[in-house]
């Protein structure tokens, strides 16, 4: 009897121990459960979606200066289209040449009075080179010797025809000589608005076009190269790509794919000081 009771005992302690893990089980997924209900109806009740982690968006570097184009603009691109962009600042900073010049966004206001120089030198190269022009067709021709039997009369009309053909041909001589000076300073006018406008960056068009991109100073190629990059990091990146120096000083290289487009760095020292796409066949006026 003693040893029944105990079995008994035993039995009844391993059924009210599982009972209580089953009840512990239960419990805990009832919570689980009630967890997950109230998620779900707070989720119904504000409207807010189950969050979902995303990866986080990839940041975009600076925009590269190439020739492809550069703020919206392009090589070729109509003035209107170029204005179009929105990349412009709208008054015109230069008119030299006949070419139409503005800035970025943010850029300079125009200089009033340079423009004005800029069209006084211009306008005083092309009216002296028309008259040199006209002089020159009208050049005597040298005069043939006099026979052996002229008179003193003939030699003194044949003296006086000289003199005046001579005056004649001085006059015209001047005026291709000024006309030679008026070119410098039309030379001397483009290079200063070159200077102006090389760390701010300006864009050309001429009548077929937009013919010149010239960089801001911030602008960065590709390849890195920009204002402050040595002539060291300038050969190396493009020294195999056909990058020579031109008669102008700066360095050149042609565009590939681009019939006379060339990329054009300004060097100053040993350091790059500005940087365009241009072609050069692309005339203003």
């Amino acid at each position: 009897m003693g040893k029944t009771r105990r079995s008994m005992r035993a039995v009844g302690v391993g059924v009210s121990v599982a009972l209580l893990a089953v009840g512990a089980a239960a419990c805990s997924a009832g919570s689980s459960d009630e967890g997950k209900d109230g998620t779900a109806k707070a989720q119904a009740a504000t409207g807010a979606p189950t969050a979902v982690p995303t990866a986080a968006p990839t940041p975009k570097g600076p925009e590269a200066f190439a020739a492809a184009g550069y703020r919206g603009l392009k090589p070729g691109m109509a003035k209107d289209a170029g204005l179009a962009t929105g990349a412009l600042e709208q008054p015109p900073v230069s008119l030299l040449d006949g070419c139409t010049d503005f800035v970025y966004k943010g850029g300079p206001a125009p200089d009033q009075a340079r423009m004005a120089a800029e069209a006084a030198t211009e306008a005083r190269y092309k009216d002296l080179s028309a008259k040199a022009d006209a002089a020159s067709g009208k050049a005597p021709a040298p005069e043939g010797t006099l026979p052996p039997n002229a008179s003193a009369k003939d030699a003194a009309a044949a003296a006086a025809g000289s003199a005046a053909k001579a005056k004649d041909s001085a006059a015209a001589a001047k005026l291709i000589a000024d006309s030679t000076m008026a070119l410098v300073d039309l030379r001397v006018a483009q290079e200063a608005k070159e200077a102006a406008y090389l760390a701010t960056g300006r864009v050309s068009f001429a009548a077929a076009g937009l013919r010149e991109l010239v960089a801001p100073a911030e602008a960065r190629t590709a390849e890195g190269i920009g204002a402050g990059s040595t002539l060291e990091a300038l050969q190396q990146a493009y020294g195999a790509k056909g990058l020579q120096q031109a008669k102008s000083g700066k360095y050149a290289m042609p565009v590939e794919g681009q019939q006379g487009w060339q990329y054009e760095f300004t060097v100053d020292g040993a350091k790059v000081a500005g940087m365009a796409v241009v072609n050069r066949d692309i005339k203003c006026a």
